[in-house]
């Protein structure tokens, strides 16, 4: 069976000193692990198109057992990742939460055009990091059907206060009258950090990256949508780890 479809390389492992097993990030098969035989041959047109982060038109050839790329077209490289570390460990980050998120076998184009905006935005400079990385989080979440409950307090269903308390094992919010008294985790977040959580999971794709926070409101962001993955999917990600070594040093 042949499948001819878009993608993004999220992850690529040398096999042998030619060929190269990638997994990719699909519009209409998901997530998928393809040989691409002699790719790293420098006369190899699936060289570039091939390689981590690379978004191509692939050619595909579905067997039992395995797929194997046939022809791959690069359509964008985004080589300016590889000019600052801290949006390169960012960008591997993004790649790696949606190989554990991204469904497999089905269509994921809302999973790739999301990665796909994100990672124009890091190139350009245009948006916080720190924001692309709570959009990210937020979002894919969502699509992989772990949407919080945002829209009031899960007590006395107040919208908003001066302070509101986001509990990520539950995925709820808690007045700062509310809050319970337990051992759950909580992030404190103003109205602004509030509203910026909200506009992630609830805002049209449109208009998704098009709204700013001051740096404390960032940092009460991200630390909820962090926590919110961590505590989801019990577990964290080593490239998750290194981007915050990184945004330390």
């Amino acid at each position: 069976m042949q499948i001819e479809t878009d993608g993004l390389v999220i992850m690529e492992k040398s096999v042998g000193e030619s060929d190269r097993l990638v997994t990719l990030l699909t519009r209409h098969e998901g997530v998928v692990r393809a040989f691409a035989q002699q790719a790293k041959k420098i006369k190899n047109s699936k060289l570039s198109a091939t390689q981590l982060f690379s978004y191509s038109r692939f050619s595909i050839f579905k067997g039992r057992e395995k797929y194997i790329i046939d022809e791959a077209q690069p359509i964008e490289v985004f080589f300016d990742l590889r000019r600052d570390m801290e949006r390169l460990s960012l960008a591997q980050y993004f790649c790696e939460l949606a190989g554990a998120l991204a469904p497999q076998e089905t269509e994921a184009g809302d999973f790739l055009r999301l990665v796909l905006n994100a990672m124009h935005f890091l190139c350009k400079g245009t948006r916080p990091n720190l924001l692309l990385k709570s959009i990210v989080e937020m979002r894919m979440l969502s699509f992989a059907g772990y949407m919080p409950n945002l829209i009031c307090c899960a007590n006395c269903a107040a919208y908003e206060a001066d302070t509101m308390y986001f509990l990520p094992r539950s995925g709820v919010i808690y007045c700062d009258d509310c809050v319970p008294s337990s051992a759950e985790p909580m992030v404190k977040l103003s109205r602004g950090a509030l509203t910026g959580l909200r506009h992630t999971i609830y805002a049209d794709f449109e208009k998704l990256f098009s709204f700013s926070l001051s740096d404390q409101g960032l940092k009460e962001l991200s630390l909820a949508s962090e926590q919110y993955v961590i505590n989801t999917l019990q577990r964290s990600f080593n490239t998750l780890d290194f981007y915050n070594q990184v945004k330390q040093s």
